[in-house]
């Protein structure tokens, strides 16, 4: 079996990913337990490579920190404006965090963005 080897390169420690080449290897979401959080850099990669699982995609605190980067603050600068400790901010950002629609809210306005949360339900009865 021959293996396609990618390097993740500028994050320590250096993440091999080797990805088998052969068609009848089929790996699922489901065939794959994490046992621990990814990294937030492992994260964001396969989030831009278009690798990550679904339901991997919605970690509230990686999608914070994804937004205050993008906005150009550092956890300081947007613990200033939220009136919280920096601490506060870098817990936010946590892999397992679980912060409130309030708090995101605020979080966004202080980034010059807006919250939205979308519901679908799909019709049971039909």
């Amino acid at each position: 079996m021959r293996y396609n080897v990618y390097i993740v390169m500028n994050s320590p420690p250096k993440k091999v990913y080797r990805i088998p080449d052969d068609p009848r290897v089929e790996v699922t979401g489901s065939d794959i337990q994490r046992r621990h959080p990814r990294s937030y850099f492992e994260w964001k990669t396969l989030k831009r490579w278009g690798k990550l699982p679904e339901w991997e995609w919605q970690s509230p605190g990686y999608l914070l920190r994804e937004a205050r980067e993008a906005s150009g603050l550092t956890q300081t600068a947007l613990a200033g404006r939220l009136g919280v400790s920096q601490q506060a901010v870098a817990q936010a950002e946590r892999w397992d965090s679980n912060p409130t629609i309030g708090f995101v809210d605020a979080w966004a306005r202080r980034l010059n963005g807006r919250l939205c949360l979308d519901i679908e339900l799909s019709n049971i009865n039909d």
